[in-house]
């Protein structure tokens, strides 16, 4: 076989070290490398997927995945789909490894989530890199799938995996309810914007008519915020869903309260904690004789299930969402080595739910926090001016809108990579859907 090199001693021939590898991917930030890089693909015998989660970086980036990130699990998918498609009977021993090496992924990205500072759990930022390891385990288990299609449409496994898409198809409709939460907070975050305009420091005077126009933006602000805590409705009434928006015309051929969506449709009696509590009904670990009829392949579909469970969890924590409650009834798999970043991730994001200023939120959301804090301080303050103004009083609007200015920052820097990264969860479980149930119709439809 040709040996071949990019500066560094790792080749293809498996001669050179996991670290020589490193320095191998590491120059593949370089975009001539990894074209060279991929045209010499096939010639791999091996790569380890405990080699390639080594190499990704944390993200410290809310706004987009690293490309190297990106690239890393693009190489492993590749690789794994050749072998696959060379060998027809999965080799025991790979398959084992193969289980082994996706739960300790899981394990890996959900100990790295629940292990945050306090400041930083719930923030767009967190919230933005939970979708990310749901999105990197749920390729992993697709290929696991794929790699395993006869044992897949085999009893038990295959009421196991019908099971798990049928969760799939009920969670693109929080995943469409999270953008529409999502665009709520947009839309509060307006009402902050027109604060700091009529606040605006650059101003020669600040006068009557400049609070008046601040009192009133945090007057709508406050009714908004409020309507969606008591009633809980769908923004505007209606669903985005990710595929086209609806026009008027549109609208008036579908029944009053529904709208359109590339899952189904959503009546405004749709209700997040109950739709959470479907997914969740039936969710309990394989059985011994399970595990061992599907040789161990229950427990990465079990696991799946758990993660994908768990995420739409969290996203109905802290985005504002129609119905949202936290109290379902799932066993969190606690014998389970993968199992103990999910204890400690739930047991904190329901002690930030009971905090006193958190009980009657829209969301968890960090920035949802810091708007109604920065809100209610900006409120105080332009109910308790008089003019003309003290220089004590002008210090102190200068000190409000600073923190309003934070906040609109901080959401405006977070909240178009969050709906994308939704957006791309919403895709991952459609296509894998898709995909899984159309490889079952294949392998089960007669010669």
């Amino acid at each position: 076989m040709q040996e071949w090199s990019l500066g560094c001693n790792w080749d293809c021939t498996g001669g050179g070290s996991a670290i020589d590898f490193l320095v191998l991917l590491d120059r593949l930030r370089s975009t001539h490398f990894m074209l060279f890089f991929l045209s010499k693909i096939e010639d791999f015998e091996e790569v380890r997927l405990s080699d390639i989660i080594v190499t990704m970086p944390s993200t410290e980036n809310q706004g987009s995945a690293s490309p190297f990130v990106s690239f890393g699990r693009s190489i492993l998918s590749i690789r794994r789909e050749q072998i696959h498609s060379m060998e027809a009977n999965h080799d025991p021993n790979t398959q084992e490894s193969e289980i082994e090496l996706f739960l300790q992924l899981i394990s890996k990205r959900f100990h790295d989530l629940s292990v945050v500072s306090a400041d930083e759990l719930l923030s767009l930022a967190w919230m933005w890199k939970l979708l990310d390891a749901f999105i990197c385990c749920h390729e992993e288990f697709r290929v696991i799938l794929l790699n395993n299609k006869v044992q897949v449409c085999k009893p038990p496994l295959d009421r196991l995996v019908a099971e798990f898409f049928d969760r799939c198809l009920k969670a693109l409709d929080i995943c469409n309810a999270t953008r529409d939460g999502i665009e709520k907070i947009r839309q509060w975050e307006k009402q902050l914007e027109i604060v700091l305009s009529a606040m605006d420091s650059r101003q020669r005077t600040m006068g009557e008519g400049q609070f008046r126009r601040a009192r009133k933006a945090l007057m709508d602000l406050a009714i908004a915020m409020l309507d969606e805590k008591e009633t809980g409705s769908i923004f505007s009434h209606r669903n985005r869903s990710f595929g086209r928006h609806q026009s008027s015309k549109d609208q008036r051929h579908h029944l009053p309260g529904h709208s359109r969506s590339l899952s189904w449709s959503v009546s405004r009696s749709w209700s997040a904690a109950k739709q959470l509590q479907s997914i969740a009904n039936n969710l309990v670990p394989p059985r011994g004789n399970d595990i061992s009829a599907t040789n161990g392949l229950a427990v990465p579909v079990f696991a799946m299930s758990y993660v994908l469970m768990f995420v739409l969890w969290a996203l109905v924590a802290a985005i504002p969402c129609q119905d949202r409650g936290l109290q379902i009834h799932c066993s969190v798999p606690r014998h389970f080595s993968w199992g103990a970043p999910f204890i400690l991730l739930q047991e904190r994001i329901m002690e930030e739910s009971k905090k006193r200023e958190r009980r009657n939120s829209s969301g968890l959301l960090k920035e949802i926090n810091q708007m109604e804090r920065c809100a209610s301080h900006m409120t105080d303050l332009v109910d308790s001016v008089h003019f003309p103004l003290t220089d004590e009083l002008k210090t102190e609007a200068g000190q409000q809108v600073q923190e309003v200015t934070l906040v609109c920052e901080a959401l405006k820097n977070g909240l178009d990579p969050l709906e994308r990264q939704v957006r791309e969860v919403f895709r991952k479980i459609m296509n894998g859907r898709t995909e899984g149930l159309e490889f079952l119709g294949s392998v089960n439809k007669p010669e």
